[in-house]
C-alpha cells in the first residue's frame, strides 16, 4: 500500500486513532516504516515525561502500518504480543518517532522490531518487539 492508501485506510477503519492530523506516515515501503506522532499534552504521565501507554500506542501503529504496507488491507490482522523497554525520558514538548521493520513476514504470523526517538535525538527512547496476527484472507 501506498502512504496515501494506507492513511485513507487507517483513518477509515481506525478513526479513533487517526483522525489527527499530529500523526502523520513519513516512509512506508513494505519492510520499513517511520511515523511521527505530533506532542500533545494528553500524553504526559507527572513529572513531564511522555507516558509509557503513549509509547506503546505509537509503537503498536507503526507495527500495523508496517505489516499494512506489506500485505494490504487486512483490517482484523490483531497484536498477539509487544514487548517495550524503555531505554530513556521521552521528554515533553517534541513530536515522536517510531521506525518499524518486519523482521519475519510468515503465512499467519507476522514479527517485527521498532524503535521510537524523541524528535531531534539520535537515541532512541525505547526499543519494542512484536508479534501480529495475520488472517487468513
Amino acid at each position: 500500500m501506498t502512504i496515501a492508501e494506507l492513511d485513507a485506510f487507517l483513518r477509515a477503519e481506525l478513526p479513533q486513532m487517526f483522525r489527527y492530523d499530529s500523526f502523520t506516515i513519513e516512509h512506508a515501503d513494505g519492510r520499513t516504516c517511520r511515523i511521527r506522532q505530533g506532542f500533545d499534552e494528553t500524553m504526559l504521565r507527572p513529572g513531564g515525561t511522555i507516558s509509557g501507554p503513549a509509547l506503546m500506542t505509537l509503537a503498536d501503529a507503526a507495527m500495523y502500518i508496517v505489516l499494512l504496507s506489506a500485505i494490504g488491507p487486512v483490517g482484523l490482522a490483531v497484536t498477539t504480543n509487544l514487548c517495550i523497554n524503555f531505554l530513556r525520558k521521552a521528554p515533553a514538548n517534541r513530536d515522536l518517532l517510531a521506525e518499524a521493520k518486519l523482521l519475519k513476514l510468515g503465512k499467519r504470523l507476522a514479527v517485527g522490531e521498532v524503535l521510537l526517538f524523541s524528535e531531534q535525538s539520535l537515541d532512541p527512547i525505547a526499543h519494542v518487539t512484536s508479534t501480529y496476527s495475520v488472517p487468513n484472507t
